[in-house]
């Protein structure tokens, strides 16, 4: 059975009026969600930037790895400290000094002198990143009003993908100039001012201010951001339980979360859908695309081009999700976006199995009087698996060659374009091939005609993701936690993103190696389905449904009973009409499992659930219990005294949403 809500001021069978809100907290949003932004940029500009640094510096594979995993192991270690950070200075402060700390990494890594200051610099990038990917979705969300809270978290989302769309762009553009990885990472650091600078003039989260009893400011920061004067109710939905709010404080929240059974079972769920993000290998393709494409068979500076087409899809389908997570609802959006993405990948596995299974053939024949271990190679794989062997072989096609041979490289930048002897070893004083213009040349790839599917491949990948995996498991972690332990719990669950992140940028390319970049693809699918599977099966609908209810989603029927039947009933019909009712049909027991009862509603206010412990919860059902008791026995005391409310009129199951 489902419900709906009344207007008081709305006449049957007329739609309520559209809600207008207030321009400031578009602004708000926007100034936040450059943290977003710079997210973004600083994660995925490595991927142009460590072909040309591998370059520059004479790194290897593991070196790189370390580059770019460094900061997700910053952003792990800080996301951890970010709840009592943004507990104890403020959500706005946290936010202000992770700007200034993008600012000072950007600035570091633009004039590093070698491997040690470039890992510092992501090190401190990535401790910026891991404040604000935990912090500024619980800013957006305590802000926000509930009709488009989603949608205004999901742009944050819409700002990270900006921010790798961006990164390509100027990877692309500075991939020609000398030094150009040193612009493409310092200019992060004019973003990172811009949003220090901006939050001067924004307002702290009125939930912040309400845990810090600072009530006058709550009220002025909820008038200013709603721009209306009477904003009593919602007040009083932040303030009630307040008390007990404030009692918890400090290493009783880390207790109460691992205590307070429905919270540990609904930080279980945060941390498996950030870990699912991760693992479906999102941040292979924002790390690695161009080492992807060179290894479908595009040459280095191609490739880096070649990544800004699926960073730009990225970017625009994200507005997609924009839409549909207000529409459709965040958990339909999220199985979608899995499945499809299982799709993308086997279009990937597909892209990537010819290279492997039939490698272009190479013999020494077609090089005279040369000797040398790259000569013994008998096949293209094998020889661009050597680190100093490259392909040579006259082309034939777009990506196809016949008369092919493994030569030693050159070194030095010109390893990427010529080999040190042979046909394709440079002559002297041009940019030409001894054996002439029908040569092919390939170091660390194999050149293929399938090459192509693999672009199709990521792009179909952020098509899917963009809407749904990209942005949902944020939206959702901001929204299921209590007021009490949200920043903390939504900073545990950000941890499992950045640890996940982590091993698969430190260990994707090593992996490849292991098991082929088509094997690594495919496990990522199946990783995907189970996703899929996870969130149809334990992760309840929450749009729609204000910050204080949807803790009421993961609770035990017994102990939800026992909490609403501890809450004060309303007054007054207009009281009655402003209740928000729950169905146990539209919600879990507590153990991922729908309730089966359809035929019982509870009715319960907006009022802040804090947490307590398992046995706390058990006294609370018996209290509950008494409760009922006492209330039939006074009901006709009451009903004399104070005229009945009308009940909240409900829709049948067939019926539509929500009225509103």
């Amino acid at each position: 059975m489902t419900t709906s809500k009344v207007h008081p001021e709305e006449a049957p069978g007329q739609k309520p009026p559209k809600e207008k809100h207030p321009f400031i907290i578009y602004v708000l949003t926007m100034c936040a969600t450059i943290g977003g932004f710079l997210f973004g940029y600083n994660l995925a500009i490595i991927n142009g930037a460590n072909l040309l640094i591998k370059e520059e510096f004479g790194l290897d594979d593991t070196t790189i790895e370390h580059i770019v995993s460094s900061t997700q192991a910053g952003a792990a270690l800080f996301s951890l400290l970010s709840g009592v950070i943004a507990d104890t200075i403020g959500r706005k402060v946290s936010i202000m000094i992770a700007g200034l700390v993008f600012t000072i990494g950007a600035i570091l890594m633009g004039f590093a002198n070698g491997s040690m200051m470039l890992l510092i610099g992501r090190v401190i990038v990535g401790a910026a990143i891991g404040v604000v990917s935990s912090v500024v979705p619980v800013y957006v969300s305590e802000c926000a009003p509930n009709s488009i809270r989603g949608r205004l978290i999901t742009l944050n989302q819409l700002f990270i993908t900006l921010g790798i769309f961006i990164s390509s762009i100027l990877a692309g553009a500075f991939q020609h100039i000398d030094n150009g990885w040193r612009y493409m990472l310092g200019l992060a650091a004019i973003p990172g001012a811009i949003q220090f600078v901006c939050f001067f003039m924004l307002p702290e989260s009125p939930r912040w201010q309400v845990m810090r009893n600072q009530i006058p400011k709550a009220k002025a920061t909820l008038m200013y951001i709603r721009a209306k004067e009477d904003v009593n109710e919602e007040l009083d939905e932040l303030t009630t339980g307040l008390d007990k709010e404030r009692s918890i404080k400090g290493w009783k929240i880390w207790k109460g979360i691992f205590t307070t059974s429905h919270i540990r079972y609904t930080l279980l769920i945060g941390c498996m859908l950030q870990f699912f993000q991760q693992f479906c290998g999102i941040n292979t393709v924002i790390f690695y695309s161009a080492n992807i494409l060179k290894s479908a068979g595009f040459n280095v500076k191609l490739a880096i081009w070649l990544s800004v087409i699926p960073f730009t899809v990225n970017f625009l389908a994200t507005f997609l999700g924009l839409w549909a997570v207000e529409v459709l609802g965040r958990t339909k959006v999220l199985i979608a976006s899995y499945a499809a993405i299982a799709v993308a990948l086997w279009v990937l596995v597909v892209a990537f199995i010819p290279t492997y299974l039939t490698p272009a053939p190479t013999s020494m024949k077609f090089e005279m009087n040369l000797t040398g271990p790259c000569i013994d190679y008998t096949n293209c794989w094998d020889c661009t698996r050597d680190s100093d062997c490259a392909f040579c072989g006259v082309k034939t096609g777009h990506l196809q060659t016949r008369d092919a041979s493994c030569l030693p490289r050159s070194s030095g930048k010109d390893k990427e374009l010529f080999s040190s002897i042979g046909r394709c070893s440079k002559i002297p004083g041009t940019e030409d091939y001894m054996g002439g213009d029908l040569l092919i040349y390939s170091y660390g790839y194999c050149p293929s005609q399938y090459a192509s599917l693999a672009v199709v491949g990521l792009i179909l990948f952020v098509l899917c993701f963009a809407p749904g995996a990209g942005p949902m498991p944020w939206t959702i972690n901001a929204e299921i936690y209590p007021m009490w332990c949200r920043s903390v719990a939504n900073s545990l669950a950000t941890v499992s993103n950045w640890v996940s992140n982590f091993l698969i940028s430190n260990f994707f390319l090593t992996v490849t190696k292991l098991i082929t970049t088509w094997g690594t693809f495919l496990v990522f699918s199946v990783i995907c389905l189970i996703s899929a599977a996870f969130t149809w099966a334990f992760v309840p609908e929450t749009k729609n449904r204000s910050l204080e209810e949807i803790e009421l989603l993961f609770m035990s029927e017994k102990a939800r009973e026992a909490v609403l039947a501890s809450r004060p009933k309303p007054r007054s019909s207009m009281d009655q009409n402003q209740v928000p009712t729950i169905t146990t049909s539209q919600v879990g027991d507590g153990e991922g499992r729908l309730a089966t009862d359809k035929s019982k509603s509870y009715e319960g206010t907006s009022e802040e659930v804090t947490g307590d412990t398992e046995e706390e919860e058990e006294e609370g059902e018996e209290a509950g219990d008494e409760a009922g008791k006492e209330e039939g026995a006074d009901e006709g005391a009451d009903e004399g005294e104070t005229e009945p409310a009308p009940a909240v009129p409900q829709e049948n199951e067939s019926g539509g949403g929500d009225a509103d």
